[in-house]
């Protein structure tokens, strides 16, 4: 009887098994697609001659789709678990990949990135943390960082498909990208599972013989944990001052992800390549971040750490507008990245913080229609400014 005890002792902790899975799927979209259409969309304009505008659009439909049926996703992986919705997404995510591959005209392109759209959103940011969040309460602020550093780590391997993308051409690429991602996808949503007590497990890996482990379940059983529902989240102004906040950093955050790239080779004279070491840098700048800011956010105030990443972002995007030299673009690369990585992972945190687990896949996914306004109107309006004014 003592053996198994000892195994369990050792073996690692299986949250922190859910967080790897969830990396490495952000890491996967991020590399093949997430961070890397800004490289698609200089290939995209010279094949096509499409205008800005409507190659913003792609994105800004992704994420309006995103934002739009968060609260359905929401209640789908409250109600069938993180593991079951991702599968299927995946499969969705890799079909739309080598359907892009294919694509000869805008309503083409745009049918393409909503079937991207649908199969990443169903796998990808929320799924992840619907899943981690269930498994920590102590370290979430770390949990959360990890599984998002798997987004920063694709941003680091933007180089990489940008020389596919040179060599093999976009079309190759976005085929063997949907290959790539049911492959690798598939097997890494067999560990996305929601339930630690489904397991006999607690969160934080919590010896559930300890008094930490009766007082967690005496609280579950007689309601008193001070977890919100959906209903109840929707009344507190918290709810929408943390959803309005984070929409108005991802509007930043949404029109570099599209535009940066462009920008730097178009008003700045950067080469593809040059632009690309400048994406490599900010990424690598958001890893550092998000690794060392959810070590801080379980240490201090989030909300003060949000409010100094929001002034970040604010100062970096003026340096990248009036950039006039290589210094300026640097700086901008410094406080836009290590902001990016801060702030993120406690937005995320926040929430799980002020309205608890039970209900958390419902509650996002309501936030995440306010999130949306960001993500959308961000690449579009900077697209529509830079066809307007140049």
């Amino acid at each position: 009887m003592r053996f198994p005890r000892a195994l369990k002792l050792t073996a690692v902790f299986y949250g922190w098994k859910v967080v790897a899975a969830g990396a490495t799927l952000q890491m996967l979209y991020a590399s093949l697609l997430g961070q890397a259409y800004g490289s698609y969309v200089v290939l995209l304009k010279r094949e096509f001659g499409w205008s800005r505008t409507v190659l913003s659009a792609a994105p800004s439909m992704q994420e309006a789709q995103s934002g739009l049926t968060s609260p359905i996703l929401g209640w789908l992986l409250d109600r069938f678990g993180p593991q079951r919705i991702a599968r299927v997404g995946v499969v969705v995510a890799g079909c739309g990949l080598m359907f892009f591959s294919q694509v000869q005209t805008p309503l083409m392109f745009y049918i393409a990135f909503l079937m991207i759209s649908a199969g990443m959103s169903m796998s990808g940011f929320l799924a992840v943390s619907v899943a981690v969040v269930q498994w920590f309460e102590r370290r979430r602020s770390t949990a959360l960082s990890l599984a998002s550093a798997g987004f920063a780590v694709g941003g680091m391997v933007v180089p990489l498909t940008v020389l596919v993308l040179e060599t093999a051409g976009w079309r190759w690429t976005a085929f063997g990208s949907g290959v790539l991602v049911i492959a690798v996808g598939l097997p890494l949503t067999l560990f996305l599972r929601a339930n630690p007590e489904e397991m006999g497990l607690l969160p934080d890996g919590i010896d559930t013989s300890s008094e930490e482990a009766d007082r967690l379940r005496l609280a579950r059983l007689s309601g008193a944990s001070g977890d919100f529902t959906l209903a109840e989240a929707l009344r507190e102004r918290s709810f929408w001052f943390i959803s309005l906040g984070h929409a108005s950093a991802l509007f930043v955050v949404s029109s570099m992800g599209v535009h940066l790239v462009a920008h730097l080779t178009q008003s700045q004279g950067y080469s593809l390549a040059q632009a690309s070491t400048v994406v490599f840098s900010l990424t690598l700048l958001f890893l550092v971040g998000t690794l060392s800011g959810g070590l801080a956010g379980d240490r201090v105030n989030k909300r003060k750490l949000v409010v100094v990443c929001m002034g970040m972002h604010c100062a970096g995007l003026l340096l990248l507008s009036h950039a006039q030299g290589v210094g300026m673009v640097v700086g901008f690369t410094l406080l836009h990245g290590l902001a990016w990585g801060w702030r993120g992972p406690q937005m995320t945190a926040l929430r799980a913080e002020y309205f608890g687990r039970t209900s958390f896949g419902k509650i996002m996914g309501a936030s995440n229609v306010v999130i949306i306004l960001g993500s959308v109107c961000g690449p579009l309006i900077a697209g529509f400014a830079y066809d307007i004014t140049g």
